[in-house]
């Protein structure tokens, strides 16, 4: 029997329900997504997509494999760099402008890639590991030739984080603006956050007090964070948060009144936290950027020690309207506290003229994406974190002298 290749017509119909679905699969996360909604949108019977997609899965499946590949042709052209410094200013700048083609209509968007995993999908883990691989080769020259493989891992993963998670602030910014973002981006990848000759003296805190009600109360949010992080709003269900606890759903709504109080309390608790080490940090008689070392270095030992995981701001991509802008405005406040810090640094000579408002996201992104670095940098311990992840991004990148 003779296999017929698919039509240039079947290919172009699978392009345009895969460019459907991304804009769903954003808004609504892996687990939230749903074939009739896709087909709503392309204005089609759901059945109509079951002759291009066996169900949804798939139709995730080809939606991260899309996005994988473009993000992997970026990755390839950068990789054209004479040095390191080169391919990392390359794949920022074509970052970019790829999103500002998008904001402008003339590029398809990308999945937002951070409840992947929801999908448990081995081709697309297996695509992404291979992208991450392209990420390192970036990092890979003379300039880094004294780095061990954990090191370099640590420092691909940065940059991969900032990146990528540049989408939840990115929106603040005119498009006409994003290749000055992207040249201040690199400032800060590249030739650190810290002011050239500044020591790396992070001052030890004491673990962020956080008062709960009860035992059980921490055991529901840390298990929702963990949903929250893992699988989005909506794979954070009421069924699933009771399973991972060993409980029946009535336990749940014997302690909460709703999944979306829970949720609004997991974020809540990650702001509580990085408040109470900020004030911390602020009560330190040191210069603001020694303070904001520490800050860092507290928030992420401890997640790396997982006695905490902080909700990711890009879980709020997935939130209803009824719950998100309102996270959100939350969130915009914590780093406009963390910018007025910056401020204070770059007044006080130990944190280098940066812009301060893209600063303060990058540095709270390196702090709520800690929680996964024991993925890639397998075998890191809460001791190694601050040298292995924070430094860099205090240091730069590429290692001096």
């Amino acid at each position: 029997m003779t296999i017929r290749s698919p039509t240039r017509k079947f290919e172009a119909r699978r392009a345009e329900i895969v460019t459907s679905a991304v804009a769903v699969l954003n808004r609504k996360g892996v687990r939230g997504m749903t074939l009739g909604e896709v087909a709503e949108k392309l204005q089609i019977a759901p059945n109509g997509l079951i002759y291009y997609f066996k169900n949804k899965d798939e139709l995730a499946r080809a939606c991260f494999l899309n996005g994988l590949e473009r993000l992997s042709g970026m990755l390839t052209e950068a990789q054209a760099g004479a040095s390191v410094a080169e391919r990392v200013q390359r794949f920022l700048q074509g970052h970019f402008a790829f999103r500002r083609e998008v904001v402008e209509g003339r590029a398809e968007p990308l999945p937002v890639f951070s409840d992947v995993r929801a999908l448990n999908a081995p081709c697309v883990n297996a695509a992404y590991v291979d992208m991450f691989r392209k990420v390192r080769g970036l990092l890979e020259g003379p300039e880094t030739s004294g780095l061990s493989r954990m090191e370099l891992n640590a420092r691909a993963y940065l940059l991969l984080s900032e990146v990528l998670w540049s989408t939840t602030w990115l929106v603040r910014r005119d498009p006409e603006d994003y290749d000055r973002v992207a040249q201040r981006v690199a400032t800060v990848i590249l030739g650190g956050f810290g002011a050239p000759g500044a020591a790396w003296a992070p001052v030890p805190m004491e673990a962020p007090q956080i008062e709960l009600a009860d035992e059980t109360a921490e055991m529901f949010l840390r298990a929702g964070t963990a949903l929250i992080n893992e699988e989005g709003y909506a794979g954070a269900s009421v069924e699933r948060i009771s399973a991972r606890l060993n409980l029946t759903k009535g336990a749940f709504y014997h302690r909460n009144l709703s999944k979306d109080e829970l949720i609004q309390a997991c974020f809540q608790r990650s702001l509580d936290v990085k408040r109470d080490a900020m004030r911390q940090a602020e009560r330190l008689q040191v210069p603001a950027g020694q303070a904001l070392a520490s800050f860092a270095v507290c928030l992420v030992e401890r997640q790396v020690a997982e006695e905490m995981e902080l909700v990711h701001p890009t879980s709020l991509n997935s939130a209803p309207d009824s719950l998100g802008p309102r996270l959100q405005r939350r969130y915009d406040r914590m780093s406009d506290r963390v910018a007025s810090m910056i401020c204070d640094g770059v007044a006080d000579g130990s944190l280098r003229p940066v812009d301060v408002n893209i600063a303060a996201q990058m540095l709270l992104s390196l702090v709520a994406s800690a929680s996964r670095l024991k993925f890639w940098a397998p075998g890191v311990t809460p001791s190694d974190a601050a040298a292995l992840y924070v430094r860099p991004f205090f240091d730069g990148l590429i290692p001096k002298g």
